[in-house]
């Protein structure tokens, strides 16, 4: 490709020429590539400069001038430059087909599953990237980041679209916007669906976080924001795209789930606007989950996806992996494990437990190493609010003493009269928990969800499937 191809069109000093690739990593520069100087928290591309034109750059990409001549391309924002050229790089993948969006704390994986589910359900060939895995029609990719690096992003969606790809639906992380990695991305529909504590060790303070969730609506045709969460609210204000809220609580929002029915097969609700009301019965359980199951139909009713193709859908799915899904045990007691590793995920998650278990609630969970340290009380203050018995564990501890990590959940329970219990090995806990259990009752496990190992100390990741430990537990009783 040529270098003004490329930029879509000249460089100020530099004289046109064959460019052989882009690439932000010093590590995979080669003769005829353009280096993009991206500043980091523990590098700066811009130091290695002079040495990628030495290895054969065309030329590199800066923010500040470096003296280079015309090998320099002097632009505002290198980042956001490379989206750009890695959206030409790859022929401009995402003006090919239609993105969906999803962005939020809390149900992001459910909802862009339930999207993708509804399209395919009405025919479509579909991609996907999230949390859990990326998908290419039936092609399975694992996932790296929830969205990805930059390159890998363009690569990816070039892939979608070689495969016949009419549709992505994605997640799109706070990191995902306020790192450019989407690049000129433009979205048909996107959803907000609540905003609560986690990555401020990044953030740095909820006002941050909330301003790069909100750079997806700067992007869309369509937003679709839920309105009970107080964020939420604020977005709708603050928006100039077309926008519609929906909503439990806010009597203005124009999608109301009202008759909201749980048990223990599944959740029925009714989804009101001002022109109809539609009964909505799925296998998914808890109201969280009507909440994405409607936040879902709504996008997808927007993308013509008619009604009853949503509803027959949603009729028989039990739920993604990992989220609320349920452990087959073949005893009197149950085991659900969910991806909750918030705060208010975990409130949701064992609030909407606690109306359909018969015996005691049962909450296995822990906190990650190397994270945010104020929100470890919050999750075992919101825990101790639903659960009968505590068993506090570890996460991925990291680099952090578990037991270290432990106390200052624990702090959180100051107060409070709940049972609990304090084991650091995971798989432990999980065999006391399942020893424990009594008929009626139901442990959830919370924090894991999809993921089958933990990160120990220098980032070492060992197997550990919360299906397998369930199983194994249940063989020793």
């Amino acid at each position: 490709m040529k270098l003004y191809t490329l930029l879509e069109g000249p460089a100020a000093a530099m004289p046109d020429c064959e460019i052989t690739g882009v690439t932000d990593d010093t590590r995979k520069i080669a003769e005829g590539m353009v280096f993009v100087c991206i500043q980091g928290s523990r590098f700066d591309g811009h130091d290695a400069a002079e040495e990628m034109l030495r290895k054969g750059a065309a030329a590199v990409v800066v923010q500040r001038d470096l003296g280079l001549g015309e090998r320099q391309i002097l632009t505002a924002d290198t980042r956001k430059t490379y989206g750009d050229l890695c959206a030409a790089w790859f022929g401009h993948p995402e003006r090919k087909m239609r993105l969906v969006g999803v962005t939020g704390t809390n149900g992001k994986t459910t909802v862009t599953t339930l999207v993708q589910k509804m399209l395919q359900q009405a025919g479509r060939k579909v991609g996907l990237m999230g949390t859990v895995q990326y998908e290419i029609g039936e092609k399975v990719i694992p996932s790296v980041n929830t969205t990805p690096l930059t390159y890998a992003y363009f690569e990816i969606l070039a892939e979608m679209a070689a495969a016949g790809c009419t549709d992505v639906v994605m997640e799109v992380s706070s990191f995902g916007l306020e790192q450019h990695r989407i690049g000129p991305s433009r979205f048909a529909a996107a959803a907000f669906l609540n905003l609560t504590q986690d990555h401020l060790d990044v953030h740095g303070s909820m006002e941050n976080y909330y301003q790069a969730k909100k750079m997806l609506f700067d992007r869309c045709d369509y937003a679709l924001v839920n309105t009970d969460d107080a964020y939420g609210k604020r977005l709708m204000g603050e928006i100039g795209c077309p926008k519609e809220s929906f909503a439990f609580e806010d009597a203005e929002a124009v999608y109301r789930l009202q008759d909201v029915c749980i048990g223990g097969d599944g959740t029925a609700f009714t989804l009101c606007s001002r022109e109809e009301k539609i009964p909505v019965a799925m296998g998914m359980m808890g109201r969280f989950n009507a909440a994405n199951a409607a936040a879902a139909m709504i996008l997808c009713r927007k993308l013509d996806v008619p009604a009853p193709t949503c509803l027959a859908m949603l009729r028989d799915y039990i739920g993604v992996r990992g989220r609320c899904e349920r452990i087959p045990t073949g005893r009197d007691f149950s085991v659900i494990c969910d991806y909750a590793h918030t705060p208010d995920a975990l409130e949701k998650v064992l609030s909407a437990m606690k109306e359909c278990v018969s015996g005691r609630l049962i909450a296995l969970f822990g906190c990650g190493g190397n994270r945010d340290r104020t929100k470890r009380p919050l999750m075992a203050a919101a825990a101790a609010k639903f659960a009968d018995v505590l068993v506090v564990t570890s996460d991925n501890p990291r680099d952090e003493e578990p037991l270290a990590i432990i106390e200052e959940i624990v702090g959180g329970l100051a107060g409070t009269s709940v049972e609990y219990y304090t084991v650091p090995d995971r798989a432990e806990a999980i065999a006391f928990a399942v020893r424990m259990a009594q008929a009626g009752d139901m442990i959830v496990l919370a924090g894991k969800g999809h993921e089958d190992y933990q990160i120990l100390a220098g980032g070492v990741k060992q197997h550990m499937d919360e299906r397998e430990l369930v199983a194994e537990a249940l063989a020793r009783i």
